[in-house]
Parts: C-alpha cells; structure tokens; sequence
C-alpha cells in the first residue's frame, strides 16, 4: 500500500490559495521538488519543469511505479497547458536515467496532447529502452488517461457465448488497466490538477466517490476513501478547491452528492482525521467480514425469511442472473444454498 502512503504525505503539500508564493525553489530533495510541485498552479514556471524532472530522477523518484504517479500527472498536465512549448520542454527533460525512460513515455500519452503521438514518435529514438512501450501506446494497446475505465466491465452472457466461437486471432482483450485496480491513478488525477488547476482531474476523483460505501470489493472502498479523505484534506487548505466541490455538488448523481456533502463539510470543519479513520475502520471490516452480500445472504437464511436456490447463487457468482433462475425458495433447497454460500466466505 505504498501509493496510499504517498497520497497522506501529499496531502499535506497543499498550497492554500491565499498562501504567499515561494520564491525560487531549488530542487535539492524530493521533498523540495514536492513542495514546487503542490504550489505550482498558482504560479506557473514550466521553464523549470526539465530541470524538476532530471532532479527527480537523481534522487530516485521514479523507481517505483506505484508511488510515481503523482509526478507522471504533473508532467502530463504541464504538457497538455503548454502545447506549444511541449516539445521543447521534452527535450530539456533527457537525457534521463533508463530506468526512468516510463515516466516520459506515461507522461505524454497521459497529457491529451493534440499531437501526442508525433511527441512518441519524434522521441522514440532518445527512450531506446521503452520502445515496447510507446508502440503499444501508439497502437492503442495500452490506454491513455482519459480512455481508463472506473472498473473492467463485466461481459455478458452473449459476450461469453460469443467468445466460445472467436479464434484468439479475432478476440479483442479487454483493457486490463482500471482505476480500482490501478489506485496510483488517483495520485496521477492529483499531479495533473497541480499542473493545471484544471476541474477535470477533480472530475474524475468526484466520481469515485460512491465506492466509500462499497460493501463488496475492497479496492474499490480504499481507493473510494482514499478520494474522500484526499479531497476533503485538500480543500481545507485550498478555497478554490473546497469552492469548486461546493459548485459541483449541485449537479451530480445522488450516490455522488451524499458522499461529496461529506467531503465539504469536512473540509469547513476541519474533521478530515475523522474521515482516515472511518475509512479504516471500514477497510479492516470489509477485509474481516467478508463481501455484503455474502453477509446479507447468511442473514436472510438465518432469520427465515428465506433463501437463495444453489442454483441462482451459482447464477450470481458468475454474472448469470440473466438466466431467471427464481431465486427465492423455501425447504432444504434453501439449507443447502445457504451452506454452500457460507463455504465460499
């Protein structure tokens, strides 16, 4: 869980949008290059980016992907607000470490770039080392930031009989990147808006909201918490921010509005510790318990007020509930059901 100890020390390198500028910064640490980094949507310097970017790499900063994604955002968001500097910029930022040839690569697929494409092409030649990995960027095969879905699509049951008739030459994978299983990308979400101040990347994190009240995965309640808590944190040093959730509170879905309520309310209240520890409490719950459903089954079975056939919990644990197998019964069907449920937690 490294990215999750990379957010809370992030957290707290928020500049308050009423806060005096730093002066010149000079890139001596990481934790001095963070500190630009968090400040620099309220004064724009993407002259210093390169410089920023080979000081990073010096003191280690890329080596591990799982805890990079804050500054892959933030040279992505620099990027996409400079588009007609970005070549340049790109340039200045190499020669880089080998080893860190990715976050360059990352960084301009990530940026929505018009021409990101002829970016990788042009450098391709100066990241020898990740040319598989600009080639599946350019061919589509590894998704840019905008293209990662929330979570993997479950496919049908049409698509499932489908597939048993597809040659592996004509199946089409499914992206195998996704935000619940990706939980850098929420770092990543961060970086961008410290480049840019942009509402996008705050978009995005607004939308994970409803999963701080999953019951059934739990990397979909970390990160779901994880956005509360980083949102909620971040506005309370930051007006602008804690206006923008407070504007954007108004136009989202119900799910979305509850939990977005939360997060404003904490930030005026400053109750922001109250949120962690909700959230890991819930986490550790989730992880003893076991999946809701599997824990509401059980209930139901428990009190009589019936059960699942086995035949529908099989139905449910494959994603076949479309095959209207009935679902409630009553006898020993239902005892059976009910142990085999529990066998499964």
């Amino acid at each position: 869980m490294r990215w999750v100890i990379a957010l809370i020390v992030l957290v707290g390198l928020v500049a308050p949008a009423s806060a005096a500028l730093p002066g010149t910064v000079e890139f001596t640490s990481i934790d001095a290059t963070s500190r630009w980094i968090s400040s620099y949507r309220l004064k724009p310097e993407p002259a210093r980016l390169p410089a920023a970017v080979r000081a990073l790499s010096q003191h280690g900063a890329f080596k591990d992907p799982e805890s990079a994604g804050i500054y892959v955002g933030f040279i992505a968001g620099v990027i996409s607000s400079n588009p007609d500097r970005a070549e340049a910029l790109i340039a200045k930022m190499l020669p880089i470490a080998e080893a860190d040839q990715w976050v360059i690569v990352r960084a301009i697929a990530y940026s929505g770039h018009r021409d990101w494409k002829v970016l990788l092409h042009r450098f391709s030649e100066r990241l020898p080392l990740r040319q598989a990995m600009i080639d599946k960027y350019l061919e589509g095969k590894l998704p840019t930031l905008d293209d990662i879905p929330l979570e993997k699509k479950n496919p049908s049951l049409w698509d499932k009989t489908r597939g048993l008739f597809q040659s592996d030459k004509d199946a089409k994978p499914m992206p195998e990147t996704t935000v619940d299983r990706s939980p850098e990308l929420l770092d990543t979400y961060w970086g961008y808006y410290f480049a840019t101040g942009s509402y996008g990347p705050i978009a995005r994190i607004i939308a994970l909201l409803p999963w701080a009240n999953e019951r059934n995965s739990v990397d979909k309640l970390t990160v779901g918490n994880m956005a509360k808590y980083t949102l909620a944190s971040n506005a309370a040093r930051d007006t602008a921010l804690l206006t923008t959730l407070k504007r954007a509170s108004k136009n989202q879905p119900k799910e979305v509005t509850v939990v977005l309520n939360e997060v404003v309310e904490a930030a005026e209240s400053m109750e922001t510790t109250r949120l962690r520890k909700d959230a890991l409490a819930s986490i550790e719950e989730l992880k003893r318990k076991g999946p809701g459903y599997k824990r509401e089954v059980s209930s139901w079975g428990q009190i009589g007020t019936g059960a699942l056939a086995l035949g529908c919990i099989v139905a449910a644990a494959t994603g076949h509930i479309e095959l209207g197998i009935p679902c409630v019964v009553g006898g020993a069907t239902s005892s059976a059901a009910l142990t085999y449920w529990n066998n499964q937690q």
